[in-house]
């Protein structure tokens, strides 16, 4: 199992977030990844790999040209306003207003190109964001390239991120940028498997008129969970890439039976699509300790998480999504690796 990791993440950690009407530590923390990567050394997975330098080129072709430039200079711009603290979207163009007119001043552009106001942008927001797409950049080569499995250690996490908005601690959508990089290198067909708690939608969105790129997820009902607003069954793709997305939105409270039956389907589905490599977003957020989560999966559980897509016997990138019981995520994301390699 060859892992893709860089210290980069480090740049990004915002003072807090707006969780539940109060202003709390964010959950999506450094610590994090250093869970995980201590869980990776324990378990012996030691052939790790820097990422290779960005390649935007291929990043712009998920993202907006203009929603990366953002990005890249927006905090220079917020300091140059005379803002000191982190840049908190207050203020989105909702219905009843227009989006098709992006802001000069920049808390007007900062809502604007946001999704959600528990996500801030700091002042080492991009480092840390183009460095994870630097990672599932290199995994996905190395996987091109012959390595039959690799994991990116990915953070700030990308499956909430759209072609233009960030939010749900995503800026740039990761796994949709190693699931363009296998097209890019030649694959005729792709699937991307979202196992994260929360809906990809920003995954879903890129992709939902697209053939070439099957997209599933099983995620927390829209209903009762964030992103609220996408992630129902009835979406399947539109034009070309009807019948391309497959939801499974699941109530809170289910175990692993029934949240195994819908990997099961989903598995059933990839195979369908015959992809030449598949791209799995691994959120363990849906632990039983998860404390913005309501499933109830447990540790070993993990283990045949990954057994399972193992069996797929795909060429596989695991890019790192959430997980916030920091405590055990490492555990749960190396079970998930382990439990792969076994199959």
């Amino acid at each position: 199992m060859k892992v893709i990791l860089s210290d980069d993440h480090r740049a990004h950690f915002p003072d807090g977030e707006v969780y539940e009407g109060s202003f709390v530590r964010p959950f999506e923390c450094p610590e994090r990844w250093d869970h995980v990567v201590a869980a990776l050394d324990a378990a012996g997975f030691v052939d790790r790999y820097e990422p290779q330098p960005l390649a935007l080129d291929r990043v712009v072709r998920i993202h907006d040209p203009a929603y990366v430039e953002f990005l890249r200079t927006f905090w220079e711009d917020w300091t140059a306003a005379g803002h000191t603290g982190d840049a908190i979207p207050t203020m989105f163009p909702v219905r009843g207003l227009r989006n098709d007119r992006v802001p000069v001043e920049p808390d007007g552009r900062l809502g604007y190109f946001a999704l959600a106001a528990e996500t801030a942008i700091t002042a080492g927001t991009w480092q840390a964001a183009s460095a994870a797409a630097a990672i599932a950049q290199t995994g996905q080569r190395l996987v091109a390239g012959g390595s039959p499995v690799a994991f990116g250690l990915c953070r700030p996490p990308g499956h909430h991120a759209s072609s233009d908005q960030f939010g749900g601690y995503c800026f740039l959508n990761n796994a949709a940028i190693a699931a363009e990089g296998f097209l890019v290198d030649g694959a005729d067909r792709v699937a991307v498997l979202d196992i994260d708690f929360h809906h990809g939608n920003g995954t879903q969105s890129i992709f939902w008129e697209r053939a070439d790129v099957l997209f599933t997820s099983l995620h927390g009902h829209p209903a009762d969970a964030f992103p609220y607003f996408l992630g129902y069954e009835d979406e399947t793709g539109a034009g070309p890439g009807g019948g391309h997305t497959a939801n499974y939105p699941m109530r809170p409270g289910i175990g692993f039976d029934a949240w195994g039956t819908a990997l099961g389907d989903a598995c059933r589905r990839i195979l369908a699509h015959r992809p030449d490599a598949l791209v799995v977003s691994l959120g363990v957020d849906t632990f039983e300790g998860d404390p913005i989560s309501f499933f109830r999966l447990a540790a070993t559980d993990y283990l045949e998480v990954g057994r399972r897509i193992g069996a797929l016997g795909l060429p596989t990138l695991y890019v790192m999504e959430g997980g916030y019981a920091v405590a055990e995520i490492g555990t749960n994301t190396v079970n998930v690796l382990s439990g792969h390699l076994e199959a």
